[in-house]
């Protein structure tokens, strides 16, 4: 019993480290969950550079779940795997995204169908159409700049090396503002909903 109480302690210790942003543990999560991420994208049509662009967005995306306790992890283990889904699924709406919907084999867009409680008895191909929809003018709705980063990168696919060059920003800060961009989208398009 006292084992898992040291257990409990030291995970405990763990979560609260990545809430006070302490800056060994953060490097340490990011390093070592990194390559099986590059894995991942690499393997299914992408590029280093878009795997380290789909991490980034993933790592922020855990990090701001646990400081807000949207997301309570009982281990490092439990946070490796939460880290490992949210950029599997990023990943795969970025393929879905870019066309190559048509390449990929349906058993691997599973997770992307939606359930039956979700849609009300609405045909998925028009729930799906709303959903589209409600982006599409959530998209119309953001500020030029946001528009204009999120069109480069996800329509035009520039790297976020290339738009900074364009912005004349660092990559760091060029990945911040595209992972900001596409939180107000998502705020927009939610609030339409």
């Amino acid at each position: 019993m006292q084992e898992k109480s040291s257990i409990l302690t030291k995970n405990q210790g763990f979560i609260e480290a990545i809430q006070n942003n302490n800056t060994q543990v953060l490097k340490n999560l990011y390093t070592s969950n990194y390559p099986k991420i590059e894995i991942l994208v690499l393997k299914n049509n992408g590029s280093k550079d878009q795997a380290k662009d789909i991490y980034q967005d993933a790592f922020l995306a855990v990090w701001q779940n646990i400081k807000q306790n949207k997301f309570v992890p009982r281990s490092e283990s439990s946070i490796n795997g939460y880290l490992y889904t949210i950029a599997k699924n990023k990943w795969m709406d970025v393929l879905r995204s870019q066309g190559y919907k048509k390449t990929i084999v349906a058993s691997q867009l599973s997770h992307f169908e939606i359930k039956d409680e979700e849609n009300n008895g609405m045909d998925d191909d028009i729930l799906k159409d709303k959903r589209l929809e409600d982006v599409m003018q959530a998209f119309k709705n953001l500020g030029d700049a946001c528009k204009s980063l999120l069109r480069k990168f996800y329509f035009e696919k520039k790297s976020i090396n290339l738009i900074a060059k364009e912005l004349a920003l660092d990559s760091a800060s060029t990945r911040n503002k595209k992972y900001r961009c596409m939180q107000k989208l998502k705020e927009i398009a939610l609030k339409t909903d």
